[in-house]
């Protein structure tokens, strides 16, 4: 099954996702976690489902605890408090080698020592499966990883893709039925690890394994995944579909955290027929959809994404969802040009546009005034 029929890139599905589904059971449930070091709470009360099948991704900056969390579910920590069940059964008091989980380490950890086939065979050999099992098992991840003519090489002789391929293929010829993933792309050039992501979505659908992971990189998150869970100091702030966290986040700390955002701070004016009226410091009047009832004065703020703002022409009016400003800074990246334009002595306003003509023909420059506006379905109400 390739990418583009996966849920996530916004096909839609034959059935419902598991994690919408009532009657699915979570694979991996993780009730009230918490690990402590001294006074420092790394993983604080998280509670967490993940389904059979599912490529989740914990996303987060340094620090926030998504890989004591994966330690954890490994077994390579001790919980504080709370429980993990894996399958239904409860693994909480488990040594790692009981539990039907592998781990890939961002260093790979590979026994320099060890040619590409020993290195792959060697938990095999730990478990005293037979020879010829254990040479089936590995051919057949070599085939898999497209690396067949690499067996006899050592790691230090093989590129970092190469390393990373080895590196799976030793976690998967195991045939976990849960594979946990620190930074697996962390050691790639941008090219290559952009190409990867797609690889190992692929490989991961093809086999069925539930794959978590573990990153700080956005986009890397939203390429691969299923679902993410945006942590910080130890808490999970939301979990939901890429789409999910970006079009609805549910703070403005994933509002700030995932992509680029634009925030407007006011308070509640009005509200009607599922909309709200915002008074913006900017002294503008916002219109954003909000299904649920909201006290006048209520403090919020609009969150719009760069690539919602429009340009628009002066037609005299004071519109709603309508911004004067003056271009500021401009970077061209090649297929977007990025916009800052101050809209008042305090704050400045990003806003994305495809490149659609050659450069020499787009006419917006500095200092350029300019008029913005988007509509009441591109912002989200934000009351944390």
């Amino acid at each position: 099954m390739g990418i583009t029929s996966s849920p996530r890139t916004g096909a839609i599905p034959a059935e419902l996702p598991a994690w919408q589904d009532p009657s699915s059971q979570p694979y991996v449930r993780i009730e009230r976690l918490t690990k402590q070091y001294g006074d420092l709470y790394a993983v604080d009360d998280v509670s967490l489902e993940i389904y059979q099948g599912e490529f989740f991704s914990l996303l987060g900056g340094s620090g926030c605890g998504k890989t004591t969390l994966l330690r954890l579910v490994a077994g390579l920590e001790p919980p504080t408090a709370g429980r993990i069940f894996i399958d239904g059964t409860d693994v909480t008091e488990l040594p790692p080698y009981r539990r039907p989980v592998n781990l890939m380490f961002q260093s790979y950890a590979l026994f320099p020592h060890l040619s590409v086939t020993e290195n792959i065979e060697f938990g095999l050999q730990q478990e005293r499966l037979p020879r010829r099992e254990r040479q089936r098992r590995v051919a057949e991840m070599l085939e898999l990883l497209r690396i067949p003519d690499l067996g006899r090489r050592r790691p230090q002789q093989l590129s970092g893709g190469e390393r990373q391929r080895v590196a799976l293929a030793r976690c998967l010829v195991k045939h976990p039925k849960l594979l946990l993933l620190d930074e697996p792309l962390g050691a790639l050039d941008k090219r290559l690890r952009e190409h990867t992501q797609f690889e190992l979505v692929n490989l991961q659908e093809a086999l069925g394994i539930t794959f978590v992971t573990v990153t700080h990189d956005q986009e890397e998150a939203m390429t691969m995944s299923s679902r993410i869970a945006v942590m910080e100091a130890g808490r999970i702030l939301q979990v939901d579909t890429p789409a999910g966290v970006y079009e609805y986040p549910n703070c403005r700390r994933v509002a700030e955290f995932i992509g680029s955002v634009n925030l407007f701070r006011g308070k509640v004016l009005e509200q009607h027929n599922g909309e709200v009226l915002v008074q913006s410091e900017l002294g503008r009047t916002l219109r954003v959809p909000c299904p649920q009832p909201l006290a006048r004065g209520t403090p919020v703020a609009v969150a719009v994404r760069p690539e919602k703002l429009r340009l628009c022409q002066d037609l005299g009016e004071e519109a709603t969802n309508r911004l004067r400003g003056v271009v500021e800074d401009i970077a061209y990246t090649g297929n977007l040009s990025i916009y800052h334009v101050r809209v008042s002595p305090a704050q400045v306003v990003q806003i994305t546009l495809a490149n659609t003509q050659p450069r020499s023909e787009q006419r917006l420059t500095w200092d350029d005034p300019v008029i913005l506006d988007w509509a009441p379905a591109s912002g989200v109400l934000l009351t944390d």
